[in-house]
């Protein structure tokens, strides 16, 4: 069945629990209509002038493609800084050389066509602040607590061993 999201039915909200410069708008009725992709997640936003869409960013395991509808906003990359424009796709791959981050640097709200593969989890890094966030729980660490696969394994067998003294 084909669902159709009415020009005239767009409702925009803040995203929750967002702070200042990081403002984003989502399109409500896209939620409200019952749709609830599996693998293709898909939003409507809009960003105010003098806000960032979130903080700088990276997907391990989803795939982003952008198409800016109106008004124009400046992209931050590994390799730097690109305005977008009207008509513009930006499609971003998994992987650090994904990285991106909007500002809207001009007067005038942006609107954008935020669509992304989803696999049902994801790990996405934040550089700036050297974040991960783990996907769907949400649950975010910082970077500097990474470890190697055995630290803390050394004494395994001691647990062993006392339980067969039981």
């Amino acid at each position: 069945m084909a669902t159709i999201f009415r020009h005239e039915k767009r409702e925009f909200q803040e995203d929750p629990n967002k702070i200042d410069n990081f403002r984003l708008y989502s399109d409500t009725s896209i939620k409200k209509s019952g749709v609830y992709p599996k693998n293709l997640n898909f939003d409507l936003r809009l960003l105010n002038p003098g806000q960032l869409s979130a903080p700088y960013h990276f997907h391990r395991f989803a795939e982003e493609l952008f198409m800016v509808i109106s008004g124009t906003m400046t992209l931050r990359t590994p390799t730097g800084f690109e305005v977008v424009t009207p008509g513009d796709l930006i499609f971003f791959e998994m992987g650090e050389t994904g990285a991106h981050q909007f500002y809207n640097h001009t007067s005038e709200p942006c609107t954008y066509l935020d669509v992304r593969t989803y696999i049902g989890h994801d790990v996405c890094e934040y550089p700036d602040s050297m974040k991960i966030l783990i996907a769907p729980s949400f649950e975010i660490f910082r970077n500097e607590s990474k470890t190697t696969y055995f630290d803390g394994e050394e004494e395994v067998l001691n647990i062993w061993k006392n339980r067969k003294n039981k």
